[in-house]
């Protein structure tokens, strides 16, 4: 038995048990160590030894590193910018007859949630496919209406995220590679399609985007590519999170700097004063206008991303207000899904979080692209939704880079002395962490018809990523 006087003058051993970045920090102090593997019961213990089997397989993990870098060097080379606009029917790839695109992964109408259901309800009724509400839930229930993701047309949307073929949508190209992405204009807060609502004064206002917003907006957009001035989304983005922006939850600063850059040209090729007024006032009102356009870019540039083999890096995280889905680079066709979280929120006045819908929108495209609730240390002005502190905010940011792959080094962190923010969602991380991403979101109502009652902050489930890691190690053997 050892006595006081010679543990003192051996120093300490000391036996870490789960989260491995303890035991290195010991290590790196000259602690003699001894790591035990262990998870929480949501990670089988199972697949976390098979993932540091791997990690310990030489020949492999230099295949997966080579292809995590080379996945990371597609994602920051890209270069997203604002290409023009058009008619989804006539611009966005697949888009048919009567087909709605929706957000996250695969679902039919019996599954599908209040808000989903109720932006479908008014997707119909802006088309004019049926004349009252309850022609076009019979509709949809009888199968008259084709259902897909928007991920699968090149195209990502917030909260329901649909897409219907008369809708106007932002062309964004990834100039460096040569793909498109595809999203609606943002419709603003409250009472909108995209969080469920379908009422009449709903269904107008599209009209009023498609019939006077939209061809204002292009005529603008053509004339700046036209003179080799497009608008590079990319420095918005940047510079958006140097203003208090993390480009999820807030995009005050981002939709600013568009107008910014837009207005002359709106005012040059003004075909009618007033409705260009109209148009500049509606921008003005809509902090949330640069987040379809933000999604979009990231979307462009995770696409380039896609079908690089051995990578263990996540393409796509996205939700549809029922399941939680994930696509990864090496496996870009496949989707691993769960159930969606709650998420919890802070409420507007009048709900309960009784009335808060599960986890719903491809806006997750932000986080997966590095930006997000991955940069909440740049957002102190929406601290009231993470809760105490600029510092909780911060804390948020920091876990991140625990299941990253890197930083990024387009877009930077004042806070964290300009850190760049983590990125590279790295699926075998999240399994050897024990940790799933968190997501900086709104809330739609269960309820169709009654749109937003909140926004917060949610963490991804940890299924779809148990399922996506077993799935990605039985690839690596075949």
């Amino acid at each position: 038995m050892m006595n006081k006087e010679s543990l003192f003058r051996e120093g300490p051993k000391v036996a870490n048990i789960g989260l491995e970045r303890f035991n290195e920090t010991l290590k790196e102090q000259g602690v003699p160590t001894y790591q035990q593997p262990w998870t929480p019961d949501h990670t089988p213990l199972s697949l976390y030894l098979r993932v540091k089997e791997v990690e310990r397989d030489l020949v492999l993990a230099e295949r997966i590193g080579n292809a995590n870098r080379e996945t990371l060097t597609r994602l920051q080379t890209s270069l997203p910018i604002l290409h023009g606009m058009g008619l989804a029917k006539d611009v966005i790839p697949g888009l048919s007859g009567r087909m709605l695109l929706h957000a996250g992964p695969p679902i039919t109408w019996e599954r599908m949630s209040g808000p989903m259901r109720g932006a479908v309800t008014g997707a119909i009724l802006y088309e004019g496919w049926a004349k009252n509400v309850e022609e076009a839930q019979g509709m949809a229930a009888r199968g008259d209406i084709v259902f897909d993701p928007c991920h699968h047309h090149q195209a990502v949307g917030p909260m329901a995220g649909l897409i219907s073929p008369h809708m106007p949508v932002f062309i964004v190209k990834n100039t460096a590679y040569g793909n498109m992405a595809y999203a609606t204009m943002n419709e603003g807060f409250g009472q909108v399609l995209r969080m469920g609502a379908f009422s009449e004064r709903v269904v107008n206002h599209l009209r009023w985007m498609r019939q006077t917003l939209y061809p204002i907006l292009c005529r603008a957009i053509d004339t700046l590519r036209e003179l080799d001035r497009p608008i590079n989304l990319k420095s918005i983005m940047a510079q958006a999170l140097h203003m208090g922006d993390e480009m999820h939850n807030r995009n005050k600063a981002g939709t600013s700097l568009f107008i910014r850059q837009i207005a002359p040209t709106l005012a040059e090729t003004a075909e009618d004063t007033s409705k260009t007024a109209d148009a500049l006032r509606f921008l003005d009102s809509n902090d949330h206008f640069f987040l379809n356009l933000a999604m979009a870019g990231a979307k462009a540039s995770l696409d380039a991303c896609a079908g690089i083999p051995y990578s263990s890096i996540v393409q796509v995280m996205a939700r549809n207000g029922t399941d939680f889905g994930i696509r990864l680079a090496c496996l870009p066709d496949r989707w691993f899904t769960c159930p969606a979280a709650v998420p919890k929120v802070l409420l507007f006045p009048g709900f309960t979080q009784e009335d808060v819908n599960p986890d719903i929108g491809d806006s997750a495209i932000m986080e997966t692209y590095g930006i997000g609730g991955f940069a909440l240390a740049t957002a102190p002005a929406i601290v009231q939704f993470v809760g105490g502190t600029p510092q909780d905010a911060a804390n948020y940011t920091i876990e991140m880079y625990t299941i990253c792959h890197s930083e990024n080094r387009d877009y930077t962190i004042p806070a964290l002395q300009f850190k760049g923010t983590p990125t590279g969602i790295d699926l075998l991380k999240v399994i050897r962490q024990n940790t799933t991403p968190i997501l900086d979101t709104g809330a739609a109502s269960k309820e169709a018809g009654r749109g937003q009652v909140g926004a917060g902050i949610v963490r991804m489930p940890s299924e779809a990523f148990i399922k996506a890691a077993q799935a990605f190690l039985d690839n690596l053997r075949t």
